[in-house]
């Protein structure tokens, strides 16, 4: 079963039992649109399509263009979503940001090494998965 934290928002998780019902219809399979909803439910590892939204929540809904604000590197920014894909099954996406103003990920007072655009990993709560040496995620994204 996915982690909750990974599960498609609501919308996606429609879409899928659309194009699964348009892809049966094609080879003589009808379904409702309920019957779609609960194979989708049943694919994602639970009993039914009312757990499967209950799950899914309000996920972060994020366009190429979104203004988004955050910490990347345990630094605040502020920027622009440039890209945006998701990541083979989608429980994740990649993500590329435009900052604002160039952020300095060093925390050393002899040296800096400032970053303006970069790319990551995140799951549809705008964390990603990989964490920082102090455990924190490297990137949270927000709306602005």
């Amino acid at each position: 079963m996915m982690t909750i934290q990974n599960i498609a928002p609501v919308t996606e998780l429609k879409a899928q039992a659309k194009r699964l019902r348009d892809k049966l219809r094609g080879t003589g399979v009808q379904l409702s649109h309920s019957e779609s909803l609960e194979l989708v439910a049943t694919q994602h590892g639970v009993r039914d399509w009312n757990t499967l939204h209950a799950m899914a929540g309000n996920k972060l809904l994020l366009r190429v263009g979104d203004r988004v604000r955050g910490r990347y590197l345990g630094q605040p920014f502020v920027g622009e979503v440039r890209a945006l894909s998701n990541i083979a099954d989608g429980s994740h996406r990649r993500i590329t940001l435009h900052f604002d103003k160039p952020v300095d990920v060093v925390k050393f007072d002899s040296f800096s090494s400032f970053r303006q655009r970069v790319s990551g990993e995140i799951g549809w709560d705008g964390r990603s998965t990989r964490k920082t040496s102090d455990g924190e995620p490297q990137l949270v994204v927000m709306p602005e």
